[in-house]
């Protein structure tokens, strides 16, 4: 489903990953690895085709991820009933039910987004995702502000879509539940020797 090979990447042009491939199949999950400041947001929004590529190829799902980062990207006048239906429009799916039933988020459904706690919050962005109908999902850091009953729930949700036939690129240090490659970006960090790109600056990161 989604391809790199030999990537490289920048931010505000800078170098920050280099030499970097990997594969990620149908009904597979691969989880990033790294520590903070290693590219693994860098990583996953190139993959997003949020940010271009500095070398190297990506190839596949370009009208096929759903995008998660670490904002939820909800509407805090709207329900939650609302939020997933307002997305379901935007996708053109009629999922925002079975979104709502996968995370546990029914009881909500008539209150305000702007007055669920963070992981009620976090919860709905996730619930997002589901409503998109993509096959591929890029997610950065999802469990962030989600209890163990919740981290249980989403892992749940992702080992279904999985299940289906599609695919996830997750960067995580908690362990899901489910079965997935780990790639470690730590070995394709780049070196003080890799040159700045003039030129060629990540407006999003100044």
């Amino acid at each position: 489903m989604l391809t790199a090979q030999d990537l490289s990447i920048a931010r505000a042009g800078v170098m920050v990953l280099v030499g970097l491939s990997f594969t990620l199949p149908a009904g597979r999950a691969l989880i990033l690895r790294g520590p903070n400041g290693a590219g693994k947001t860098t990583l996953l929004r190139a993959v997003a085709r949020l940010q271009p590529i500095a070398g190297g190829s990506l190839t596949g799902g370009e009208e096929d991820i759903a995008y998660g980062a670490h904002s939820d990207g909800v509407k805090p006048t709207l329900t939650v009933a609302e939020n997933l239906q307002f997305w379901a429009q935007v996708y053109g799916t009629d999922l925002a039910g079975f979104a709502m039933e996968s995370l546990h988020l029914e009881a909500l459904a008539q209150r305000r987004a702007g007055q669920l706690s963070a992981g009620q919050k976090r919860r709905l962005g996730l619930a997002r995702i589901l409503v998109t109908g993509r096959s591929i999902w890029v997610l950065d850091e999802p469990t962030v502000s989600l209890d163990a009953a919740s981290v249980a729930l989403f892992g749940l949700a992702v080992a279904a879509h999985l299940a289906a036939g599609g695919a996830a690129l997750i960067a995580t240090h908690i362990d899901l539940g489910f079965a997935a490659d780990v790639l470690d970006i730590t070995a394709y960090r780049a070196g003080p020797q890799v040159p700045v790109l003039s030129g060629q600056f990540d407006e999003a990161f100044l």
